[in-house]
């Protein structure tokens, strides 16, 4: 049986174990398999080459001096460019508890020794398909423009983002209030409920992080959309033909502020944004506060979609 994944030589993998001959026979049977085999005999080695190198798989020996595979597989997943890397540990410990220690310390699979180079092949077949999948998700969404990230609720880690969701995530404290709502939004789906989305504040712009797709044991999507007073306020001078006021007055008006609220906050009279609506309720046809905010976010929502549809 073939276990070759082509193209052969684009697929690294990297042996970590800190005995030669362990090293050697590994070395050999999957060179002789078509793969680029990088080694490494301790943990440090491993992380440092992981991080530089970027292979495709990582074969870990679980029992190894100073820093073993358990602790060497936990720093690779809490490193935010090694943690999509799958790990399969090699052990000759067949105990339930190494097993299960294998999985928390954030392992795809395991095989055990004396290892079977058929089985070891296909081992990493299997997670390099899936592995490619994911790249192949990434690539999508990146193409496209999206900015997403992916998290494991049982941790609140970040297992990968999207480059706009990492430029857009710069400048926002999002660490703690991040898990915090992933543990609430978790919360509320289990008990069949909706949860709000996350909204960030920097200065006139907001982040808000909304849950896409759910799973209780994988990864959660997260969507994130970045929204500016400024951007808003000029959508709304083109939409409907207002003036610089009148589109700051019906921005806060969208946002539930009251006529005395919106005075403070632009430095006028309440009587002086009561002019000013009465100007909006024109320019939108409406009669009322509530028409107007509907009218105003039906045109930003209908913005945004076709905004989608075309890229």
């Amino acid at each position: 049986m073939n276990f070759n994944i082509e193209p052969a030589r684009g697929n690294v993998v990297l042996v970590v174990d800190d005995v030669p001959e362990n090293l050697a026979v590994l070395h050999d049977a999957l060179d002789e398999s078509g793969f680029t085999v990088l080694v490494a005999n301790n943990g440090e080695t491993a992380l440092q080459r992981a991080a530089e190198a970027q292979p495709d798989i990582i074969l870990l020996d679980a029992i190894m001096p100073g820093m073993d595979g358990f602790e060497t597989c936990r720093r690779l997943k809490a490193n935010l460019a090694t943690r999509h890397i799958p790990v399969v540990f090699m052990t000759g410990l067949t105990e339930a508890e190494h097993v299960v220690a294998a999985f928390e310390a954030g392992g795809n699979d395991y095989v055990t020794k004396p290892l079977r180079t058929g089985e070891v092949l296909a081992r990493i077949a299997a997670h390099m398909q899936t592995a490619r999948l994911m790249d192949q998700a990434r690539s999508a969404l990146d193409a496209f423009g999206n900015a997403v990230i992916a998290m494991t609720p049982r941790d609140g880690k970040i297992v990968w983002q999207t480059p706009l969701a990492r430029t857009l995530m710069q400048g926002y404290l999002v660490d703690s209030e991040l898990t915090s709502w992933l543990a609430a939004t978790q919360h509320a789906h289990s008990q069949g409920q909706s949860h709000p989305p996350l909204t960030l504040a920097r200065g006139s712009r907001r982040l808000i992080f909304s849950a896409a797709e759910f799973s209780e044991d994988e990864q959660w999507m997260i969507v994130l959309r970045e929204e500016s007073d400024v951007a808003q306020i000029e959508k709304l001078m083109a939409a409907f033909k207002l003036t610089q006021r009148e589109s700051e007055v019906l921005n806060w008006l969208i946002k539930g502020k009251t006529n005395r609220d919106i005075g403070e906050i632009l430095g006028t009279s309440p009587r002086t944004v009561n002019k000013h609506l009465e100007h909006v309720f024109v320019k939108l046809g409406v009669e009322t506060r509530t028409s107007a905010a509907a009218v105003a976010l039906g045109k930003l929502r209908g913005g945004r979609k076709e905004e989608l549809e075309r890229s």
